[in-house]
């Protein structure tokens, strides 16, 4: 199971980083605009630096901001003009019935996608035949509308395994510690995790409670 950071902003995606367990970068136009306001390309650009700087070379979505198929595809196409020394580059795409010819050309021009905003299996699988090297699922979201996140997730893997597809499964809308255990249980091949949850995943009380202990009856003996 990869962990991707959900994030745009650099001081918690290098605060990642050098723990040595990230396996990819997500941001989305909301993401993004909670950050200083400043060139796109050049924020985007900060991140890639930012994770070269680690010898990294791991995915990375940026996601078109318009609803227009050809706009989808010249953004698209100017992404991977500006950051062509990226090779792991990945464009988000929304998923939709015009949205899967947009995913379909991209694939055609060796340009990767993270078909982003799934909600239900047959959606999943749609871009995961349109081509899309990512398919996300929205599981927090998906459960706001009283479907089982964790099914939708299961069926989607299980289905994808049996085609043999290359497409990989990533779970985002991540709102408790449980839906990262959930959604790995699931089946999903990714969970993008925003970093507030991050440290919480190494934390428990009881491990505070032995490391304490442990140092304590050492203190002990030291001092006898």
């Amino acid at each position: 199971m990869q962990i991707f950071v959900d994030s745009a902003n650099l001081k918690e995606i290098e605060e990642c980083l050098k723990r040595g367990f990230v396996s990819g970068i997500t941001t989305n136009p909301s993401i993004l605009a909670k950050e200083k306001k400043t060139d796109f390309r050049e924020h985007i650009q900060a991140m890639i630096n930012l994770v070269q700087s680690y010898n990294l070379d791991i995915p990375l979505s940026v996601e078109v901001f318009t609803t227009d198929p050809q706009e989808m595809i010249r953004q698209a196409e100017e992404f991977v003009a500006s950051f062509g020394d990226y090779q792991n580059l990945n464009i988000k795409v929304p998923i939709g019935w015009n949205e899967l010819e947009v995913i379909s050309t991209l694939r055609k021009r060796n340009i990767k996608v993270n078909c982003t905003c799934c909600m239900s299996y047959n959606q999943a699988l749609m871009a995961a035949n349109a081509g899309a090297n990512f398919v996300s699922l929205f599981w927090g979201r998906i459960r706001d509308t009283g479907y089982d996140s964790g099914e939708i997730v299961r069926q989607v893997h299980e289905t994808l395994r049996k085609w043999n597809s290359p497409s990989q499964i990533i779970v985002g809308s991540i709102r408790h510690i449980m839906d990262i255990n959930q959604a790995q249980q699931a089946g999903a091949d990714i969970v993008t995790v925003p970093p507030p949850f991050l440290p919480k995943l190494c934390a428990h009380p009881k491990t505070d409670e032995v490391v304490g202990q442990f140092l304590t009856d050492f203190k002990v003996w030291l001092e006898r």
